[in-house]
């Protein structure tokens, strides 16, 4: 295993290069995750592909730059580790938070882009009662940042999977404990200011994959649906018993069609 640190405005960002190859998929992890998440991922694709796994700014072993991470400058740090990767075109796969960063990155250097995999993830800006529990948020860890962060983890599962899922829910709170009071205000604060890019999703000329849990609290069925309409090219994925994790509640199962997606995305002229 290769973890790697690439310098940007005088700060570290971490990531993991895995593989070879012209075919490159690049994941994006969500908020109080980091690169870990994707390990069988990267395990199951590396010999047929180069994956790459970053940790986005506060989050892992990436340093903390500021008070606010806007996705803009998230979609920033993920083209400095490309850039130093000398990849120039990929399929990037973000999860949640990943996914805007994702957004972000596409609005931005759409060139680079054969593909792109929406993880749980949309392109809406906050209604008020979600900038209402952010700003509440950047309260609460204040003072109980480490109780804030045990709780959160579980509620990101189905209620069916977390005791089943036991071991894995402990892994990811331990890997959350690492993410400091300022980091996590920083993405909070990041997200609430986040741009709408509804509009971008028809404009892209690119293979867009959208996967949502039918027990996910934090996407409605339906908006993502609606959104999923809007590509050009756009292929649908609903998981039955997955909450905001499917990519540990049907880990199995969304491997194949990951995998799958991104290769066929280097098909298209």
């Amino acid at each position: 295993m290769e973890h790697t640190f690439v310098q940007f405005e005088g700060k570290n960002i971490h990531y993991q290069s895995e593989g070879e190859g012209e075919k490159v998929l690049v994941f994006l992890h969500g908020y109080l995750n980091d690169l870990n998440v994707w390990a069988s991922y990267i395990y199951s694709y590396m010999r047929n592909m180069r994956v790459i796994a970053i940790d986005l700014p506060g989050h892992g072993l990436s340093d903390t730059f500021d008070d606010v991470h806007t996705m803009e400058f998230m979609a920033q740090t993920v083209k400095a580790v490309l850039d130093a990767e000398k990849v120039t075109q990929c399929v990037l796969m973000g999860h949640s938070m990943g996914g805007y960063v994702s957004l972000a990155f596409a609005e931005a250097y759409p060139e680079m882009l054969k593909g792109l995999i929406l993880l749980h993830s949309q392109a809406l800006v906050d209604n008020n009662e979600s900038k209402a529990n952010r700003l509440k948020t950047c309260e609460t860890v204040k003072n109980k940042r480490v109780s804030y962060i045990i709780s959160f983890i579980p509620e990101l599962f189905a209620k069916e999977n977390r005791e089943p899922m036991g071991q894995d829910i402990k892994e990811i709170q331990e890997d959350a404990l690492r993410t400091s009071e300022r980091a996590i205000v920083a993405a909070q604060k990041g997200m609430l200011c986040r741009k709408s890019r509804v509009g971008l999703l028809s404009q892209l000329d690119i293979p867009i994959l959208f996967i949502f849990g039918k027990k996910d609290q934090r996407i409605p069925l339906e908006i993502g649906l609606s959104q999923a309409m809007l590509p050009k090219y756009s292929e649908t994925i609903i998981l039955g018993n997955s909450g905001h994790m499917g990519h540990f509640e049907e880990r199995k199962y969304l491997k194949l069609k990951i995998y799958n997606f991104a290769q066929s995305c280097y098909y298209l002229p």
